[in-house]
């Protein structure tokens, strides 16, 4: 079992100065001959291969929730899937993710007008939702290569699946988006076992963190959120957990200046959003991760020196892993190499 970062910078964006050229936020865990990937943002079909992955040895797709950066490459994965997943019409490739949010988010209450929201009659579609409307709008091209090339249509080579969140845990997207809960089963095969929690990532509902277990180890992936125990739970003991961290130095500078409303709003969403470098290593230490290795970094141009504060604060092994690095998983520890 290995853990390919196949891309660790976060955030909807190009990143300027970024030295390093992160790619957009996505993970493949290996598992013997099969991979499955954790979100899927900008660039994971190039990353794929320049990991020397096989798109044909996919096993799943899982995303920790439907913020840009985490799902931009989902219609590349569905559209080109259609040339490299042939064989796997009679077993489709699970997208599994969020479901339809059933609300609107609140308006932030530094609107001095309220904004209108886009699509007004589909305005929160879950993973699902998203499969149906990528495909609704690829379908000239998909037409084309169905009925000309005969190749199968991604409605038959994948099967995308909505996370239902267990009832009667007090779940709101609104009131209530992060309950204290248990982890619970959203995907088995074969060779692992995923499991997720809610985390705590405003104003998105549901937002997810994942553990994946096999026989060979653990890994928990915390998507995007801020500290919260509910991550904590799930990650018990895990070999590797890979969290999120953002520099609030950086979101200070980046604002400061900032007195219209639009600025003001997004300083807000950063702090009460996301995790410092100090509170991933808290989270790692309260749930015992042998390793702890921090991606969805923001910005990704920070030098690595950034993401290095405070790491002597942890007990275990602690990684700043670059694009393409490689995280072998084993019971005792996860080890790094480029």
């Amino acid at each position: 079992m290995k853990v390919v970062t196949l891309g660790t910078a976060g955030g909807p964006r190009w990143w300027k100065g970024d030295a390093k050229d992160r790619a957009g936020i996505s993970t493949a865990v290996v598992v013997e001959d099969r991979f499955y990937l954790v979100d899927a943002g900008h660039g994971v079909g190039r990353r794929i291969r320049q990991a020397g992955l096989e798109l044909g040895d996919l096993g799943g797709v899982f995303i920790t929730h439907l913020h840009s950066d985490h799902t931009i490459d989902v219609p590349s994965l569905i559209v080109f899937g259609m040339h490299e997943l042939q064989h796997r019409a009679d077993s489709p490739v699970p997208i599994v993710g969020p479901g339809d949010r059933g609300a609107l988010p609140p308006v932030s209450e530094r609107a001095v007008v309220a904004p209108k929201p886009v699509a007004p009659q589909n305005p929160t579609p879950g993973i699902t939702g998203m499969f149906d409307n990528i495909v609704s709008a690829f379908a000239t091209d998909i037409n084309d290569r169905v009925l000309d090339s005969l190749r199968p249509s991604p409605e038959v080579l994948f099967d995308p699946r909505d996370i239902e969140i267990p009832v009667g845990i007090g779940y709101h997207p609104n009131g209530a988006p992060t309950p204290d809960m248990d982890p619970f089963v959203i995907f088995e095969d074969d060779l692992i076992t995923v499991t997720a929690i809610l985390v705590e990532h405003p104003p998105v509902a549901p937002a997810f963190a994942f553990r994946i277990t096999s026989e060979y180890g653990s890994v928990t992936i915390s998507g995007d959120t801020c500290e919260t125990p509910n991550l904590v739970r799930l990650a018990q003991d895990t070999d590797l957990l890979l969290h999120e961290a953002i520099d609030f130095d950086w979101v200070g500078a980046m604002y400061e200046h900032r007195t219209d409303e639009e600025g003001r709003a997004s300083r807000d969403h950063h702090y009460k959003s996301h995790t410092s470098v100090e509170g991933a290593i808290r989270i790692a230490t309260d749930s015992r991760a042998r390793t702890l290795a921090l991606h969805h970094l923001v910005p990704g141009s920070a030098d690595e020196s950034v993401w290095r504060r405070g790491e002597d604060l942890f007990g275990g092994t602690f990684l700043v892993p670059e694009d393409l690095d490689t995280l072998t998983i084993n019971r005792v520890a996860a080890t790094a190499r480029s």
